[in-house]
């Protein structure tokens, strides 16, 4: 099975999703309309909303609630993108003007208000108290995520444990939710629903840190943002701290200065340094590990076309280069 059989797999569910997306996107505002939907719409993966469709299907769920869960993980993660798009500066992500580009920031994150709490109010619709559980803390994480990320831009004393802590909270997190839900609202046993859980957890790691390894080898129009960001930024992500660990002392000094000053003066020497390290390579094999361990997680679920889906899932996020 590959990603399009996937897609194939539940077409049907992900076009009532879309569907849902867009009924509940609707404000009386005109620029919430408009922002809204230009973000949404904007040619994501809808990888959350896959996994959690995926994950309830794998655990046998058969109603109707598994549509609006999707849209509400949709939801908060959209929120979320534009949130940290006005932190971080961004101008480019998907290929395309960031909303704060276009925009401005205040609009920005106003909108990223309202996502969230139309989120909360689907989330209410429900009537399932875990499913509010759930959901609130992981949003709650989300948020100490970011700002624990935002405590360590310019900091290159980051430790490797430091920052798997940050990418657990700020991008697994989510995925972990949106897997652990398709069991809960399946009612499915404790341990189909810790192992959907493991296995988003892990997804999100895997995906999370192939993020990473792009940010340092792929091209500006396949990873659809621009090259460098993070050394932009003065983020310290897996590779740079690799790199300063088992570089040489030129090579450690060169990628803890680009950190604590930011800015990209010294991108092809840093993009260098952390090929010539093998630190790409072991930020790839870090999250080989992670897709790994998401796949063993999925051998208590009963054989399925779905369970299968989620395994090519897995694969999907690190062989990607996108």
């Amino acid at each position: 099975m590959d990603l399009n059989a996937v897609q194939a797999l539940i077409a049907e569910d992900m076009q009532a999703v879309d569907t849902l997306i867009k009924t509940r996107l609707h404000s009386e505002v005109a620029l919430v309309n408009q922002l809204g939907h230009y973000i949404v719409h904007s040619g994501g993966k809808r990888l959350r909303p896959m996994l959690h469709l995926l994950c309830a299907r794998a655990a046998g769920y058969e109603g109707q609630h598994h549509h609006a869960l999707a849209a509400i993980i949709e939801f908060i993660h959209t929120a979320t993108l534009l949130h940290d798009d006005v932190v971080d500066g961004s101008s480019l992500r998907r290929g395309q003007d960031t909303a704060n580009a276009l925009f401005g920031n205040e609009a920005s994150v106003l909108v990223g208000d309202f996502l969230y709490s139309r989120a909360f109010e689907m989330m209410v619709e429900i009537g399932e108290m875990r499913v509010m559980d759930i959901l609130s803390h992981a949003t709650n994480t989300i948020a100490e995520g970011e700002v624990m990320q935002l405590m360590n831009v310019h900091d290159a004393d980051t430790t490797e444990e430091n920052y798997l802590n940050v990418i657990h909270c700020k991008t697994a997190k989510l995925f972990e939710a949106a897997g652990q839900l398709g069991a809960v609202i399946q009612g499915a046993p404790a341990e189909q629903e810790q192992a959907l859980s493991d296995y988003g957890m892990y997804l999100g790691s895997a995906f999370q840190l192939i993020d990473d390894v792009l940010d340092y080898s792929a091209s500006s129009e396949d990873i659809g943002k621009n090259i460098g960001d993070d050394l932009a930024e003065g983020k310290p992500t897996l590779p740079l701290i690799y790199t300063m660990r088992y570089g040489t002392p030129e090579q450690a000094v060169l990628v803890r200065t680009a950190i604590e000053s930011g800015g990209l003066e010294q991108i092809d020497a840093v993009m260098e340094a952390v090929e010539s390290t093998g630190a790409i390579q072991y930020t790839a094999d870090s999250a080989r590990q992670a897709a790994d361990k998401a796949i063993a997680a999925l051998q208590v679920l009963p054989d399925s076309k779905y369970r299968e889906a989620l395994q090519t899932l897995a694969e999907f996020s690190v062989n990607r280069s996108f």
